[in-house]
């Protein structure tokens, strides 16, 4: 090995044990402060601290807990005071964050409890380390789902503005990756919008429960903490639920992860609708295809070898998010299949990197696809050069069903075998001349007494068959009022 490469090495192996964490260096769809701050590390800390804060200001309230207690553990809980890296590497030693960030909270407590009123008898008090991180996950979910809403509903918005615009801007519909039957790209706009706010929906509809259940889910150390008071463990598990902005759970579900795989099935779902649009942009925006483009901005879509290129990158992030969603949400269900015991020998474990994957990818997806709607360039030219490259047997299905009734059996072969058989022979021509053969042969076929030339020009005329597209568009977008307006009110990206 020469000195440089020894020299490279070296820097390699120093930069690998680096202390700064991850950074998206691999995952660019989600490489972003916000995805960063609402799902790293600090995040999850931070999650974890404020419910250690709100059971002591419950604690406090039902006379469980000194008076001021509470005020005490929430200073000690400022997440600036703890290190992530620190408490990540002395997890290892009980399993879960849980356990050296109590240690390092009772220890602030003590030092930040000057009046001697025994603010640690609020700390923790009949829970485990199951109740905190499971209501702590509640909480990053959230926050998440906040700011994932509302991008979706600004995408949503730009969505149903383009299904409006385009509500008869022709473009050719594709099945198995071929020419179909004619379209609308209002319509394709409408169906995006569909899948978008079908699954903004699910999200929004999610019940994210608080976790109370002690270290076996009896509730037993919260039955002692609770003897001779008027309130009980089920009345502060519903108070630690308001205190936290959570649902209220009927029982512990420590076990029963529904609550979780639900999480993750409408997180992938969003991927999914997201996931489609990015596949669509990336075709039709094909320099051979050229009927949309991706917005604009300046250093995006650059090559590192070809300056002429302009890649499609936010759709192939949004695609790259999408393809990931299966995988982990398949990992919290496999997790939730193998839920043995009280409290599982590892399956509880890898619920949390798929379950904080699955937000930073949805929190990043959303914000590309808000992006790539609102600024989605549109070529209703090249949809039409494209509408006109079948020409008028793209149009077989309805001429079929217009005019096989008018036509007598004919050597053995009814109406509709008839019509087959000219199909059958203009594909045998060449592509260049298919247009051309298919109006001769069908004129031929068809007597003119039974079909005039202004009514097989309509037959032929893409606008003619189109269906309910329009009204279709209309009742989707009616169906979600809720999504096309983005709301005023949502913490999304500037």
């Amino acid at each position: 090995m020469t000195d440089a490469a020894s020299s490279a090495g070296g820097a390699f192996r120093a930069a690998s044990f680096g202390t700064d964490g991850d950074v998206g260096l691999l995952s660019p769809v989600s490489a972003s402060p916000l995805v960063g701050a609402l799902t790293g590390d600090r995040a999850v800390l931070a999650a974890i601290l404020a419910v250690e804060s709100g059971w002591a200001a419950v604690l406090e309230k039902a006379g469980l807990a000194p008076a001021g207690a509470a005020a005490v553990v929430v200073s000690a809980a400022e997440a600036g005071r703890y290190d992530p890296a620190d408490i990540a590497r002395r997890a290892q030693g009980g399993g879960n964050p849980v356990i050296p960030l109590l240690a390092d909270l009772r220890k602030h407590v003590a030092a930040l409890d000057s009046a001697q009123v025994g603010a640690g008898k609020a700390v923790h008090t009949s829970l485990t380390s199951q109740d905190v991180l499971d209501t702590a996950l509640m909480l990053l979910a959230r926050n998440t789902f906040e700011t994932v809403l509302a991008d979706l509903k600004r995408a949503t918005a730009a969505l149903a503005t383009l299904a409006e615009r385009h509500a008869d801007t022709l473009c050719v519909g594709r099945s198995l990756t071929q020419h179909s039957l004619p379209f609308t790209f209002g319509l394709r706009a409408a169906q995006w919008f569909h899948g978008l706010a079908a699954a903004g929906r699910q999200l929004d509809a999610l019940a994210l429960p608080v976790q109370f259940g002690g270290a076996a889910g009896t509730l037993a150390a919260g039955a002692v903490l609770t003897a001779g008071s008027s309130v009980t463990p089920f009345g502060l598990a519903d108070d630690l639920a308001s205190q936290l902005g959570l649902a209220p759970a009927p029982a512990p579900w420590h076990t029963n992860r529904l609550v979780i795989t639900s999480l993750g099935h409408a997180l992938a779902a969003v991927l999914d609708a997201c996931g489609k649009i990015a596949a669509d942009v990336l075709f039709l925006s094909r320099p051979e295809v050229g009927e949309l483009a991706e917005p604009r901005a300046a250093g995006r879509g650059v090559s590192s070898a070809m300056p002429q290129k302009q890649n499609p990158v936010l759709s192939v992030l949004v695609r790259s998010a999408a393809l990931q969603a299966p995988g982990l949400a398949a990992q919290l269900h496999l997790a939730a299949a193998n839920f043995n015991d009280e409290r599982p020998d590892g399956a509880w474990h890898t619920e949390w990197p798929a379950l904080r994957q699955l937000l930073a990818l949805a929190l990043g997806a959303a914000g590309h696809v808000r992006e790539l709607a609102e600024g989605l360039q549109v070529f209703p030219d090249a949809m039409h050069r494209n509408l006109d490259l079948a020409g008028p047997l793209l149009l077989a299905e309805g001429v079929g069903a217009a005019v096989a009734p008018l036509l007598e059996d004919k050597d053995g072969l009814n109406g509709k075998q008839q019509l087959q058989a000219v199909v059958d022979q203009t594909l045998e021509a060449p592509a260049s001349d298919q247009a051309t053969t298919y109006r001769k042969l069908l004129r031929d076929a068809v007597p003119a007494g039974r079909l005039s030339d202004v009514r097989l020009e309509e037959l032929l005329n893409p606008a003619s068959y189109l269906g309910e597209a329009a009204g279709i568009s209309r009742r989707i977008v009616a169906a979600y009022p809720d999504f096309v307006s983005p709301d005023a009110n949502g913490a999304s990206r500037g």
